[in-house]
C-alpha cells in the first residue's frame, strides 16, 4: 500500500483569489512539508506564486515561530519546532494510544506491516503504521499519507459502511472517473458494489494487487467509539510472495483474536 497518488491539501493561487496574509503562510508551510530536501527562497516564491520580498517577510514569521529553519544561504526546511509539536500531537491522541499496541502485535505476529487508516472522502489517511522488525523490503506508506479508497482493503471496507448498492457508489464516484493503478483495480460501480457486499458478509476485505503490484492486505474494522459504526479500519499490508493473501484470509480470525485481545490488555 504505496502512496501512488499522495494527496495534499495544498493551497493553489489563481489570478482572482491570490494568496494573501495567513493564506500565503500557510501554502509556504504546506510546501516546506512536502519538501523533505527543503527548497529556495525562489523555488517556494514561485510555488506559492508570490514575491519574493513577501515570500521572505512570511519565511522570517516562520523562522520566529521554530517552523522553518534556514539552511546555508536562502535554503529553507521544515522548522524543528513544528516537527516537535506535529509528533507530540500524534502520540499523545489517545486514539494513536490505542490502536499502536494492535499494530506492533500484528507486525510482530505476521512479519508485515500493519496500518490503521481513517476514510476521507475519496481517499483514506494513515493514522498509525508499524513496519516488521525484520525484512528487506517494506512499504513506502506513511503516517499522514493518502491513497484512493476504492482500491484499498482500508478504503473498500470503510466504503461497505457507507455505500449500500451500485447506485450509491455510482453517485459517490460521480463525474471523476476513479483511477486504475494496476490491472486488478476495480474502478465500476457493479464491481465495487458486489465487493462491498463481500466485505460487509465477512467482516473484513482484501486487497489483491489493486493499488500496487507485488502488494496484498487484509483489513478488518475498528470499532473505538460506536458498536455499530467503525471509526477506522485495521490492516495487515504483505509483499504477497512473503505473505499471499490466501493465507492472511485464512488467518483473518487470528487478526480479530490479536485485535480484541489488546484492545481488552490495554482498556479494560
Amino acid at each position: 500500500m504505496s502512496e501512488r497518488s499522495a494527496s495534499r491539501a495544498k493551497a493553489e493561487p489563481t489570478p482572482a483569489e491570490p494568496l494573501v496574509g495567513a493564506d500565503r503562510v500557510l501554502a509556504i508551510l504546506q510546501e516546506l512539508a512536502a519538501r523533505p530536501a527543503g527548497a529556495s527562497l525562489d523555488e517556494l516564491a514561485r510555488a506559492v506564486s508570490s514575491p519574493k520580498p513577501t515570500v521572505h517577510r512570511a519565511l522570517a514569521s516562520l523562522r520566529r515561530a521554530g517552523f522553518a529553519n534556514l539552511l546555508g544561504a536562502g535554503h529553507y526546511v521544515l522548522g524543528d519546532e513544528f516537527l516537535r509539536l506535529a509528533f507530540s500531537n500524534h502520540e499523545a491522541r489517545p486514539e494513536h494510544q490505542r490502536v499502536q499496541p494492535i499494530l506492533e502485535a500484528l507486525a510482530e505476529e505476521f512479519g508485515e506491516t500493519a496500518h490503521y487508516a481513517v476514510l476521507d472522502g475519496r481517499t483514506i489517511i494513515y493514522r498509525a503504521k508499524v513496519d516488521p522488525a525484520e525484512g528487506a523490503v517494506k512499504l513506502t506508506s506513511v503516517i499522514g499519507g493518502r491513497n484512493p479508497a476504492h482500491c484499498t482493503a482500508v478504503g473498500k471496507l470503510l466504503l461497505s459502511y457507507e455505500l449500500d448498492d451500485a447506485d450509491a457508489v455510482r453517485d459517490w464516484i460521480g463525474d471523476v472517473a476513479l483511477p486504475a493503478h494496476t490491472p486488478r483495480t476495480r474502478t465500476t460501480p457493479e464491481a465495487l458494489a458486489e465487493d462491498f457486499l463481500l466485505s460487509r458478509k465477512r467482516g473484513f476485505s482484501v486487497e489483491d494487487e489493486e493499488n500496487e503490484p507485488g502488494v496484498a492486505c487484509l483489513a478488518v474494522p475498528l470499532f473505538l467509539g460506536s458498536p455499530t459504526r467503525p471509526t477506522g479500519a485495521v490492516s495487515v499490508s504483505a509483499i504477497a510472495y512473503r505473505t499471499p493473501l490466501a493465507r492472511l484470509i485464512d488467518d483473518v480470525d487470528r487478526i480479530k483474536a490479536i485485535i480484541a485481545r489488546t484492545q481488552d490488555i490495554g482498556h479494560p
